[in-house]
């Protein structure tokens, strides 16, 4: 070999190796890059990864706290509709003696004026839900029992269907228009009630509310974030809106 073709195949050599180490650099310059890539999206998955964690502990948390509010509301539904079905048992009872009740009138008599003064002492402790309306109710019984015309049986009758009344309060969502006592000013409001578990007022312009405390046997204003839930219990209760879920403040069974 001629010493022009060695240097030329040296030279030829080393631009291979050069060419060599140039690929080689930008191959890795390009694994860099994607790595880089990799590791920026990994970290971006974390973060969503995270937040929907935290967001999933959140969810959890307030369920939770629905699931609790819930059993307790049951447990409290479960005692009033024992307490329904305990007077349902009383009615029915006396509903079986109508049939002989002329031949035990100096029984069924003073037993009628008892049943009136219970339901009246009653509507006293009750939560005033028509609170008129069912004052004048054992208003007119009261009468009734002094007019000669009525039979003691359509007397019994009318006794008896006002504890059916009453007995109706406590299982009806409703709502009525009425007026209250604020601090020595009387308001016009829309009352609503939740059978006998919560009895609210909204006054008319929407921008006061109140709940009655049967404890103290008192209204209570309640704060601003309460009217929106108030408003909307009265409106389906007046069937303007669907039903669905509301916060109310309902005072917890004990």
């Amino acid at each position: 070999m001629s010493k022009r073709t060695l240097i030329a195949s040296t030279m030829m050599g080393a631009f291979a190796l050069t060419g060599s180490a140039v690929v080689s650099a930008t191959t890795l310059s390009d694994l860099h890059k994607e790595e880089a890539k990799i590791h920026a999206a990994a970290a971006k998955s974390q973060e969503k990864i995270n937040s929907l964690f935290e967001q999933s502990q959140d969810l959890l948390v307030e369920y939770r706290g629905v699931v609790d509010e819930t059993e307790n509301l049951k447990i409290y539904n479960d005692y009033l509709a024992s307490l329904v079905a305990d007077q349902q048992r009383g009615i029915d009872s006396l509903q079986s003696q109508i049939d002989s009740i002329e031949d035990t009138k100096q029984g069924i008599v003073p037993l009628m004026f008892q049943m009136i003064d219970s339901l009246e002492k009653f509507i006293d402790l009750d939560v005033p839900i028509r609170l008129d309306e069912r004052k004048e109710r054992v208003e007119k019984l009261r009468d009734l029992m002094a007019n000669s015309n009525v039979t003691v049986s359509e007397q019994f009758r009318q006794v008896l269907d006002a504890y059916l009344i009453e007995t109706e309060y406590g299982t009806r969502i409703a709502s009525y228009q009425g007026t209250l006592d604020d601090s020595g000013t009387e308001v016009t409001v829309d009352f609503f009630n939740l059978g006998r578990t919560a009895l609210l007022a909204l006054s008319l312009d929407q921008k006061n509310a109140w709940v009655w405390n049967n404890d103290s046997r008192s209204w209570e204003k309640l704060g601003d974030e309460y009217l929106a839930s108030v408003n909307e219990a009265v409106k389906m209760a007046n069937n303007l809106v669907p039903p669905e879920l509301i916060k109310l403040p309902i005072k917890a069974a004990e």
